[in-house]
């Protein structure tokens, strides 16, 4: 049964939680009083409909249904999960959940996207304070993963344990903040970060631009893969986090930062900052600049994806929950995704490898199929391609959705070949083909051998099926 969210709230976060709920497979309802409502919201999803797939090298979930909503009592009816996204104000989150906690399920969670107020400040006029909790993203919703979880001693383990499942489900990753405090924990880095920043650019050091270079091809990087203590950690050698802080601690009382004094934000320095982010950047739209950064962070995250790390092992995680093998059809659909912005080159097309790169991974589908898959390998039996032949018939495009459609066109003995052809999937042209042709080895003398029965079986099977038989 497919699964309903409310979203109150349809601003650059509330859009983004609609988004990543939407895509999915959720239901979504949306309950905001702004008239460009749905073209804000509809164009954060067009961007999300753009960038999201490309972590993932299946298809996410049937995308589920968006509606509006003229009262809050309308949208939350049968949501088992409302995402206040409203302006930072105590006063008027509490009468929203004052008005929601008169029409929604008693046992759903209402989450706050709020970045700065308490668990404990949000319950205060309550009737079930136990179901307000915290969960605070960062932008774009739709890409990044942490979510900031908050509650108090109102909401019940189990209560805050299905939350964080739900999240997970959804690809995010829920930060358990096991104490209150403002601005919970990535805010305060943040905040850290800009006050420094202030004060760089009041005192003439550098530039908007300047600092965001430092940022971005620096300990930007590092922060995204490792975090702060692990990096800290290599920073002390063979020797370790004790020599680092031996070393590296008495820095702390030297005087580099005035983080401890924050700058009067006057009208100048504003306009300062301002004129510096025009030079910087506005000769792109806002929309461009958010193509950009998505496009970086698909980019990055799928780097991180190969190698299993950080931010690409939790898009492995959940790539693993919604990839499932094929039924045993004619033609086998053995690929179904987008086409990631890292797989094209300076045409702007599909790089040519990357045709290789996802025939290989329909052939690794109908191994699979057969029997021969990663605990096979692990028994020390496997095939290897020995030929292909691939036609490049269409040009391919970052965010296309296509899927491949394989064949088992001889099986028998020691030979397994597949004919595959990829196809856009909103016309089924026929994009590229690769006759392919595989033979069964050992891997521990890395050379030719026969089946075993059961394996050889099924290939034989699947040869009979495609030939019509």
């Amino acid at each position: 049964m497919t699964r309903t969210a409310a979203i109150i709230g349809g601003g650059v976060i509330g859009g983004g939680w609609a988004a990543r709920f939407l895509l999915n497979g959720w239901n979504v309802r949306v309950f905001d009083p702004d008239p460009e409502a749905r073209r804000k919201i509809g164009e954060v999803l067009d961007n999300a409909r753009h960038a999201l797939p490309m972590l993932y090298d299946c298809a996410l979930p049937e995308e589920g249904g968006l509606s509006f909503h003229a009262t809050m009592s309308d949208a939350v009816a049968g949501a088992e999960w409302i995402q206040e996204s409203v302006p930072e104000r105590l006063e008027l989150k509490r009468k929203v959940y004052q008005t929601l906690q008169e029409h929604c399920d008693g046992a759903a969670v209402i989450g706050s996207s709020t970045s700065g107020f308490k668990p404990s400040e949000l319950q205060g006029c309550a009737s079930n304070p136990g179901q307000i909790i915290v969960t605070h993203p960062f932008n774009p919703v739709y890409l990044m993963p942490l979510i900031e979880v908050v509650g108090t001693d109102k909401n019940q383990s189990a209560f805050l344990d299905r939350a964080k499942r739900v999240l997970t489900g959804l690809g995010l990753f829920p930060l358990h903040v096991r104490k209150e405090i403002d601005a919970h924990i990535a805010d305060r880095f943040l905040e850290a970060v800009w006050r420094e920043a202030l004060w760089l650019i009041k005192d003439g050091i550098a530039t908007t631009e300047e600092i965001d270079n430092a940022i971005r091809y620096g300990f930007g990087l590092r922060w995204g893969q490792m975090g702060l203590f692990e990096t800290y950690r290599i920073a002390g050698g063979e020797a370790g986090m004790k020599h680092f802080i031996d070393q590296f601690g008495p820095c702390l009382s030297w005087p580099w930062t005035k983080l401890m004094d924050v700058p009067e934000l006057t009208d100048e320095l504003a306009q300062m900052i301002a004129d510096q982010s025009d030079a910087q950047s506005g000769h792109l739209s806002i929309r461009q600049l958010e193509r950009k950064r998505d496009g970086n962070l698909v980019a990055m995250m799928r780097a991180l994806k190969q190698q299993g790390n950080a931010a690409g092992r939790l898009v492995l995680d959940h790539q693993r929950t919604l990839e499932s093998l094929p039924d045993m059809a004619n033609p086998l659909i053995t690929q179904s995704r987008i086409v990631p912005v890292d797989w094209t080159d300076m045409n702007g097309h599909m790089n040519e490898g990357r045709y290789g790169q996802i025939f290989s991974d329909a052939a690794e589908v109908v191994m699979a199929l057969v029997g021969a898959d990663e605990d096979y390998v692990a028994r020390g039996l496997s095939y290897f391609t020995v030929e292909t032949t691939v036609r490049y018939l269409a040009e391919t495009r970052a965010g296309e959705r296509v899927e491949v459609h394989s064949r088992v066109t001889e099986g028998h003995g020691k030979k397994l070949r597949c004919f595959h052809e990829m196809k856009r999937k909103s016309d089924g042209e026929v994009m590229a083909t690769c006759d392919q042709l595989m033979l069964h080895v050992s891997l521990e003398t890395r050379r030719t051998c026969e089946p075993p029965q059961d394996v050889a079986a099924k290939v034989e099977a699947l040869a009979a099926l495609h030939k019509g038989e």
